[in-house]
């Protein structure tokens, strides 16, 4: 008798990417589901009660980066906050100081950091050097990566280089070979930084000139060439980040050519505008920049027309001291986002009067697949890893001294905003890691989860 109990059941409002289980449950055996129903719950050694809350599968963000502003050390106190942000698997990005993920020794090292201090499961991505580094394309894939990323815009040539088109077109061939996507940073070098020498010698160095430096037109632009070097080669080539509805429907008319290409956007270009930049300054620099209400609108039009593959938070946290300067062109470009991720992204949703189940479509099950961790990740479903974030409904105003990161990186563009939600708990591997007032797991609590499916 004592076989058929459950080692564990969550009781709630189940939220999966088609639909809602009221009064539903989620059984686990050890870190997988094994029981998903509705009504009266089944025997279990433990119960986990959130009537009246929504349970979702654990968020999957497929773009983020721990290490841009100190290194591997950044893993701790990312991974933190995204288990208070109900992120249970993050997708790291691989430009951290002072070197990047660029060979198979590298991501040796990089998984050690994660089986030791992370807080949540992490996917990596990996990268190559500004030249020379094709030929570690093979290894790195064959090491477990989810995917690669390159640049077109270089913000350092070692760690974070641009990737000249000779260069990229051999990379595009070894990567095809993989199965794997590569992401590409997509901004034109060449426009973007002669209209940023032009507004210098202009003295022109206020808020709003990040984004009249980086236009439309330089996405676009690169858009375009890593499509046609992808349609050219095999390869499946990923939009790293729009902030244009554009960019999907360029990212559209490749794949009707027979090309791989799909594109994510990140959370603040479905929210934030340049009027939020001017507002917030430096803490609302990211590349590319916000944009305006109206392309918002067009976002979420290619959002619930399905065209945008995912989003995810390009969370990257910089010291607050590095985002408070005059010059605009002097602070650090990245936003935090992975705690307020969840929160946020049901907000959007509640106040356009759209089903939760979005949410667990474009931030849980849609950025798996892509980073071949589905089904074990980004999905509740039979013989999944039991990931579950849990949203309780309410009205709350997010503090950004609630931020679970390091001291420097408690500050948050979306601090004191009204949010819809907050997380009350996260769910690892069937274990609560966020009991809703502190993160209950310990570093190395997370794990290396490798590339399931290429």
């Amino acid at each position: 008798m004592s076989g058929s109990i459950f080692d564990h059941v969550f009781v709630g409002d189940i939220v999966t990417s088609t639909e809602v289980l009221r009064d539903g449950y989620i059984a686990t055996r050890g870190e997988k589901v094994a029981a998903i129903g509705t009504g009266a719950p089944p025997p279990a050694h433990a119960t986990s009660n959130h009537t009246g809350k929504l349970i979702l599968p654990g968020l999957v963000d497929g773009h983020m980066h721990t290490g841009s502003s100190i290194g591997f050390a950044g893993i701790e106190g990312s991974t933190r906050s995204a288990a208070s942000g109900g992120v249970t698997t993050c997708v790291d990005m691989p430009y951290d100081v002072p070197q990047p993920t660029t060979d198979a020794g590298v991501l040796a090292e990089k998984i050690g950091w994660v089986e030791r201090s992370a807080h949540v499961d992490m996917a990596l991505y990996g990268t190559i050097r500004k030249t020379g580094g094709v030929d570690a394309i093979a290894e790195l894939a064959a090491a477990g990566i989810s995917a690669f990323k390159l640049s077109t815009y270089e913000y350092d040539a070692v760690r974070f280089p641009r990737i000249d088109h000779p260069t990229m077109v051999a990379a595009f061939t070894e990567i095809a070979k993989t199965g794997l996507p590569v992401a590409v940073h997509n901004e034109d070098q060449e426009l973007v930084e002669y209209l940023t020498a032009k507004a210098r010698a202009a003295g022109e160095t206020h808020t709003i000139m990040h984004a009249r430096t980086r236009p439309p037109l330089a996405e676009t632009m690169a858009d375009q060439e890593i499509f046609e070097i992808g349609l050219m080669t095999g390869a499946h080539v990923h939009i790293a980040h729009s902030s244009l509805a554009r960019g999907f429907d360029i990212a559209a008319s490749f794949r009707a050519q027979g090309g791989q290409a799909t594109g994510e956007t990140c959370i603040q270009y479905l929210c934030m505008t340049e009027d939020d930049l001017v507002r917030l300054g430096g803490r609302g620099k990211c590349n590319p920049p916000f944009r305006t209400a109206t392309e918002i609108e067009a976002m979420w039009n290619r959002l619930q027309a399905g065209q945008i593959e995912y989003i995810s938070t390009d969370h990257a946290p910089w010291p607050a001291d590095r985002k408070g300067f005059a010059d605009i062109f002097a602070c650090g470009a990245g936003l935090t986002g992975l705690q307020t991720f969840a929160p946020l992204l049901y907000t959007l949703l509640s106040e356009r009067g759209l089903s939760p189940t979005l949410m667990a479509l474009y931030a849980a099950e849609r950025s798996a697949k892509l980073h071949g961790l589905y089904p074990k990740k980004g999905t509740i479903r039979l013989g999944s890893d039991c990931d579950l974030v849990v949203l309780e409904k309410g009205r709350f105003v997010f503090d950004e001294a609630s931020i679970q990161d390091r001291p420097e990186m408690r500050w948050s563009p979306y601090h004191g905003r009204e949010m819809h939600a907050r997380v009350a708990a996260t769910v690892l591997r069937g274990t609560t890691i966020w009991n809703g007032t502190e993160v209950l797991a310990t570093p190395g609590t997370g794990r290396f989860v490798k590339r399931q499916t290429h």
